[in-house]
Order: structure tokens, then sequence, then C-alpha cells
């Protein structure tokens, strides 16, 4: 098999991994697949639907980066370290960090479209 496609193969199992062992991984899919499904109900344009897939790669892939971190650090210590608690701490704080930004973008985006459904207007 070439090296290209045990990459994938190696890739899609890391993806496997973390969708079947992470409760946080399943919860953001289905908000995920939440906020397509909201996206295509407003019509979003070309390049807010580019944001909203971005938003989406970028804090899944935090996610995903989190998770194989606390594993690293899982491997290497099983005694409490405070080394250890400043990665997790960091690798969360990405996750966290990349999700208010992405909230943000969200609103800026969802906002004027949920204002106009409901026929409401800014005062």
């Amino acid at each position: 098999m070439s090296s290209f496609k045990n990459n994938v193969k190696s890739a899609n199992a890391g993806i496997r991994y973390f969708f079947q062992t992470e409760r946080n991984g399943r919860i953001q899919a289905i908000v995920s697949s939440i906020i397509l499904l909201v996206s295509w109900f407003f019509g979003i344009n070309r390049f807010e639907w580019c944001l909203v897939i971005f938003c989406i790669a970028l804090v899944m892939s935090l996610e995903m980066v989190n998770t194989a971190l606390e594993r690293v650090c899982a491997m290497l210590s099983t005694e409490y370290h405070p080394m250890v608690k400043i990665i997790k701490d960091v690798a969360a704080g990405a996750v966290w960090w990349a999700s208010i930004f992405c909230i943000i973008i969200g609103a800026i985006i969802f906002l004027p479209y949920v204002m106009k459904f409901f026929n409401l207007q800014i005062t």
C-alpha cells in the first residue's frame, strides 16, 4: 500500500477513534450538523459558508489535538504533575478560545437572518 494510502487510513482511524471515544466530539458533530442545516435553511452566501465550514473544522481539529495531547499525557504519567496539568489546560483553552470566536462569527452571520425571519428590527 502506498504511503499516501497508509496516511489516509491512519487519519481515518484517528477520526473514527475520536468520535467513538470522545463525548465532546459527538456533541460537536451534532451541533455542527444543526449549524449546517440552519445555514442551508437561511441560504447563507458563499463567503458565509466558507466561514461556517472553517469554524467547524477549526474547533473539531483543535478538539482532536486536545484529545491526542490528553492521551500522550496519560501515557507518560499516571501521577499528578503540574506540567501535565498545564499541557492539558492550554490544549483545552485553545479549543475554548476558538469556540468563543466561532460563536461570535456565527452570531455575526446568523443574527441578521434570524431577525429577518422573525420580522425583527434593531431599534
